[in-house]
């Protein structure tokens, strides 16, 4: 029994580091991605063949209540930069702002298969427990990215075609 205690500490030790070291080399990863790489979505990031509107994520998900809460870690790493810093109203920022969306969609859909890494050592309940840590602690974040790009692009398409009727 004593035995089976100290394996149950160790794995889920095991699960604690692997998540925190994971989750460190995929933020490190990403903050790594050159600007450029993010002005356009990709096959990840681009729209979903089921309808998302801002609408839905606000009634549907409540998001504007805990939007609040959530944390940002854009500038856990040397140079980072948090979202909520990016909060000026010219076209430069919030296409930065979208941007920085679609880095930390990425991040957080590269970390949350994690979980499949932990059949390595843990029985099908413990890797069924951190499927479940996986998805409560990222699909948030990932709801909240492509909440704040539906907010932002029609604000920048707006500024675009408003720049374009002025030039002309």
């Amino acid at each position: 029994m004593e035995r089976q205690a100290g394996f149950d500490a160790l794995a889920a030790l095991a699960c604690v580091l692997g998540w925190m070291l994971w989750s460190v080399l995929i933020g490190g990863l990403a903050h790594r991605l050159p600007q450029a790489a993010l002005r356009g979505d990709n096959w990840l990031t681009r729209e979903r063949p089921w309808p998302e509107s801002k609408r839905s994520y606000e009634r549907v998900l409540g998001i504007k209540f805990w939007k609040p809460l959530m944390p940002d870690a854009g500038d856990a790493l040397p140079g980072g930069v948090r979202k909520n810093s990016l909060v000026g109203r010219d076209a430069a920022s919030l296409q930065r702002l979208v941007e920085e969306t679609r880095r930390a969609e990425l991040v957080h859909l590269a970390i949350w298969p994690f979980w499949i890494v932990t059949a390595l050592w843990l029985p099908p309940v413990g890797v069924l427990v951190n499927l479940s840590f996986a998805t409560l602690f990222n699909l948030p974040c990932l709801w909240l990215q492509r909440y704040n790009r539906l907010r932002l692009q029609p604000l920048l398409l707006a500024m675009g075609n408003r720049e374009r009727s002025v030039a002309s």
